[in-house]
């Protein structure tokens, strides 16, 4: 599952790739972006800065935890009841310049970048809420891995293409479904030495 992507452009040069306004989007923006921090995503025709995340706390959480991030929402389970109503009335796009998977041995755990030949920014499928616990929220919609990550992971982000954008934003559950597929282009895999974990900024809540 995706706990790690980059963007490099700024959210102005984000809102022209996407023909796009910029919303409120306060801090968020250019950098990397981990599980329970902000950063920007497309809704109703503007970016606007929410939480990587929805919020979760199981029912044998100790009284005053924080909630953790769920981050990635499966394509296969989108019926679900954590997912259902945030997938037939609240999607986005996320603008994305590479996302990471962890590769190596446990306790070496390198970053290893996946990114489309040509794109500087691409959009992955999510969808999102408002949370009491951190405001707006987005999760990434994850699909089974094309052949360019299937040694790496077995599961992916849905990239939509530009074609497919407005299906995804606007279209019906069932149009948007069929979207949630592995990438059928080429993919760029950047394998790194960077050690896997690796933070900076302050994470919500």
């Amino acid at each position: 599952m995706c706990n790690l992507y980059r963007l490099k452009n700024s959210n102005e040069e984000v809102a022209q790739l996407f023909d796009a306004k910029v919303g409120e989007v306060g801090n968020a923006g250019r950098g990397e972006v981990h599980p329970g921090y902000p950063d920007i995503v497309l809704v109703n025709g503007a970016l606007r800065s929410m939480v990587w995340g929805f919020p979760f706390k199981s029912r044998d959480s100790k009284p005053g935890s924080k909630p953790k991030p769920v981050n990635n929402a499966r394509s296969d389970k989108l019926d679900s009841f954590m997912w259902r109503f945030s997938f037939q009335e609240r999607r986005c796009l996320i603008p994305v310049s590479a996302f990471a998977e962890a590769e190596g041995e446990k306790g070496a755990k390198t970053r290893t970048w996946f990114s489309l030949p040509g794109q500087e920014v691409f959009a992955v499928a999510g969808i999102w809420r408002d949370t009491p616990e951190w405001g707006p929220a987005y999760t990434m919609i994850m699909t089974e891995a094309c052949i360019h990550v299937a040694d790496v992971h077995d599961r992916m982000p849905v990239i939509l293409k530009r074609q497919d954008w407005r299906d995804w934003l606007d279209g019906p559950p069932d149009a948007a479904n069929l979207l949630c597929r592995p990438y059928p282009d080429l993919m760029v895999c950047d394998r790194t030495t960077d050690s896997w974990v690796r933070r900076s900024a302050t994470a919500a809540g």
